[in-house]
């Protein structure tokens, strides 16, 4: 069969390629094309567009280039007719994906939907697009099965991809000691900061995360250095602060580190698998803070907490994000702090929730049969 994926960014590539490696095992003769990036162009698809090129997120950056943006989803459609998929499979970046599904629906190719926007966060309204275009939802949290059933819209829940993910690469991983002398960074306490994937939120971010590194002289601050953002600016933020960066290496500083800075996002979540006490970080710039904090519903913006229903992992958001409240938070889950065991019990608790590892394989045997299905009927 042919398949057609679209994925905006990081996390969707991750995932986009985890599902084409299970979909290229469970159909062999697959044909698959993508807008993503290198991860699923490894797995196997050709990639027709890199996401780096099409990823604009917050009001601001979408503004400044809706042009782009407009050419971008031209392009997408033009693409789409002359590969003639049997199915377009969404993941997530609903302000592009769901655009496309429309187009995709109203020229009678199926549509799947991996990985859901978060509509039980904001624009709800988005829900009745979902219904009306797409033949069939995946979801990821368990959460959202209830969500979509209150809109009457049928879901299924088969697992999280990110436990697959974090359970294949860290088989291979040797312990901390040994990790620690790979990585140069031998007899050191180590405190992680992943201040964010994009540059703006670096920019926001990072210099206030930096503020927690004079009071903990025991400690060396390692940042997660993410491919696309230059290093330069990272340095440029640092400045004389005795900080490390480390480029690909995530989750080996996850298993290091007595604790971390995190900025809100799917880092939450892996460094809870990981069993890596943290802090969740957020600050963004000033207007596109305040639109959507009138506009967001939720709670909380971790998804740890999101998935448990209750503030487990401590969020400083905006100006809450202060010197203060970072030295206060990391103190108390670092070793022999106060909320050190309990948020480690959390983490258990999460992962019971989650479910078990294989969650790649049975969405690509769904996908499958269901398709198998619609062209047998």
């Amino acid at each position: 069969m042919r398949y057609f994926f679209i994925a905006g960014e990081q996390s969707g590539d991750l995932h986009g390629s985890n599902l084409i490696h299970a979909l290229k095992i469970t159909d062999p003769k697959a044909d698959i094309v993508c807008w993503g990036g290198n991860l699923m162009e490894k797995a196997g698809a050709k990639v027709l567009m890199h996401y780096r090129k099409t990823a604009f997120m917050g009001f601001l950056p979408v503004l400044i280039n809706i042009r782009t943006i407009v050419k971008n989803m031209a392009l997408c459609k033009k693409e789409i007719v002359e590969y003639k998929p049997d199915v377009l499979i969404l993941i997530d970046y609903p302000g592009f994906n769901l655009r496309i599904a429309e187009f995709a629906k109203s020229s009678g190719i199926i549509i799947f939907y991996y990985i859901s926007p978060k509509v039980w966060a904001w624009k709800e309204s988005r829900v009745e697009k979902i219904r009306k275009y797409v033949d069939r939802m995946f979801i990821i949290f368990p959460f959202e099965k209830e969500y979509y059933r209150k809109h009457s819209i049928d879901v299924e829940y088969y697992g999280n991809p990110l436990v697959d993910e974090i359970e294949k690469r860290t088989a291979s991983l040797g312990s901390p000691d040994e990790l620690k002398n790979q990585l140069g960074l031998d007899n050191q306490k180590i405190i992680a900061m992943l201040p964010g994937s994009r540059q703006l939120e670096v920019k926001h971010i990072l210099p206030r995360m930096l503020k927690a590194v004079n009071h903990f002289k025991g400690h060396r601050f390692v940042i997660a250095g993410v491919n696309g953002i230059p290093e330069k600016l990272y340095q440029k933020i640092i400045g004389s602060l005795p900080v490390t960066i480390l480029f690909n290496h995530t989750l080996e500083l996850f298993r290091i580190s007595d604790a971390a800075l995190v900025k809100s996002g799917t880092s939450t979540l892996e460094a809870a698998l990981m069993g890596t006490p943290q802090v969740v970080c957020y600050r963004g710039d000033p207007v596109s803070f305040a639109i959507a904090r009138r506009l967001v519903k939720v709670r909380f913006i971790s998804l740890v907490n999101l998935i448990l229903d209750r503030e487990a992992v401590r969020e400083l958001i905006q100006f809450l994000l202060t010197e203060k409240n970072l030295v206060d938070e990391l103190t108390a889950i670092l070793p022999g702090g106060e909320k050190r065991n309990i948020m480690v019990e959390d983490y258990n608790s999460l992962k019971n929730i989650l479910g078990p590892s294989g969650a790649s394989d049975r969405i690509a045997s769904e996908m499958y049969k269901i398709l198998n299905s619609n062209f047998n009927s």
